[in-house]
């Protein structure tokens, strides 16, 4: 689980988005370690939790493969390149900005290329029909008018609203597939663990005066009140880090600009504030906290939240649901293949050529080749 895990983390470029496409690829399509409609399920329940969705799914595939070490190996593995790279740019590279760099839009292509083909995929399965392709189409048309965490949240309550209706006579109850080996005592301090830290850390800041605790309490409460993760989290940690003055507008805005040319989580982020910022713990040990804290509420979300999910997918009213969610997942990553990501990354002829190209290099290659290619043909052409 490790080592697939990191090799998506060295690999998985252009943020949340495309990360779902390459973990449908590697998971779903090369490995057949989860099932289409499994993964949708897991994108969905994803998306209603706060945190960095993409990770929270790459988590619940480990913890299905491999047990709770299994999730903690899934999380390792795709988090420590990028949060490797960013703490070291923190501590030796201060004020990098690579977001001009040909070869970094040439990785936003390669991210176009993997959303397509994965919007394509799990149409094929999850909005199969005329109903389902219209909610599909639908979700899309709402996320495209209204964007933002809460838009999306919204739209997949409905989502399922309507599936819990519309599709229930024609899906069948499931036999219970995704075990998670959380008993429900652990989902129980899990969740009461998740509001415990939520309030307390805050006041233990306050009464500690510890910046080593500030740190913990800033990044806890982002992890754990950001919905949709991805680059929504980025006024969360601007207020959590710029306004107190820990770091610098100057040194944030380089940061996030050098992010976007890392593969892996948007999150790690956190390690390279938590690096690079004053006073004491910076370096090493601030950007431990950082990570450590912004990620902890997933884990502890997922834990009291997966137990539940696997009980109550049995039911034929819950099945339908997931239907309608399924098909809404496809609109939202549809709406998202547009905006941002097409609108970010193709700007004229010759964005629109290499993408194509490597779309259709996507059908005969694993996608770390296809971003390797993408990444050397953004530095000669752009």
């Amino acid at each position: 689980m490790f080592r697939v895990a990191l090799r998506l983390g060295l690999t998985s470029f252009g943020g949340p988005v495309a990360h779902i496409g390459y973990f449908r690829e590697e998971y779903v399509a090369r490995r057949r370690w989860i099932g289409e409609a499994q993964f949708g399920e897991l994108v969905a329940l994803s998306n209603l939790l706060p945190g960095p969705s993409s990770s929270q799914v790459g988590i619940a595939i480990g913890v299905h493969r491999a047990g709770k070490l299994g999730g903690l190996a899934a999380w390792l593995g795709f988090t420590l390149p990028s949060a490797v790279a960013l703490t070291a740019l923190a501590i030796w590279a201060r004020g990098v900005d690579l977001a001009g760099a040909g070869w970094v839009h040439g990785l936003e292509l390669a991210a176009a290329a993997v959303v397509a083909a994965a919007v394509i995929a799990m149409a094929r399965t999850l909005a199969r029909g005329p109903a389902r392709l219209l909610l599909a189409a639908a979700a899309a048309v709402v996320a495209l008018l209204a964007p933002g965490a809460p838009g999306q949240a919204l739209t997949i309550l409905a989502a399922g609203a309507i599936g819990a209706v519309a599709f229930r006579g024609s899906v069948r109850a499931l036999p219970l597939t995704m075990r998670f080996p959380i008993g429900r005592r652990l989902a129980v301090a899990a969740a009461v663990c998740f509001t415990a830290l939520l309030v307390g850390l805050p006041l233990a800041a306050d009464l500690g005066g510890s910046h080593g605790l500030d740190l913990g309490a800033s990044f806890y409460r982002a992890g754990a009140l950001v919905f949709g993760g991805g680059h929504v989290v980025l006024p969360l940690l601007n207020d959590a880090v710029v306004e107190p003055g820990w770091v610098s507008e100057e040194a944030f805005l380089a940061g996030y600009g050098a992010a976007q040319a890392v593969p892996g989580p948007l999150f790690t982020f956190s390690a390279y504030l938590g690096a690079i910022g004053e006073p004491s713990p910076n370096g090493i040990a601030g950007a431990v906290i950082a990570l450590v804290a912004i990620f902890l509420p997933s884990f502890l979300l997922l834990g009291a939240v997966l137990p539940l999910w696997a009980a109550a997918r049995e039911r034929l009213v819950v099945q339908a649901a997931v239907a309608g969610i399924g098909a809404a997942v496809v609109g939202l990553l549809a709406a998202a293949l547009w905006d941002p990501v097409l609108r970010t990354a193709v700007h004229g002829v010759g964005d629109v050529v290499l993408a194509v190209v490597l779309f259709g290099l996507l059908r005969i290659l694993p996608p770390w080749a296809v971003v390797g290619i993408a990444a050397f043909g953004g530095a000669l052409l752009f």
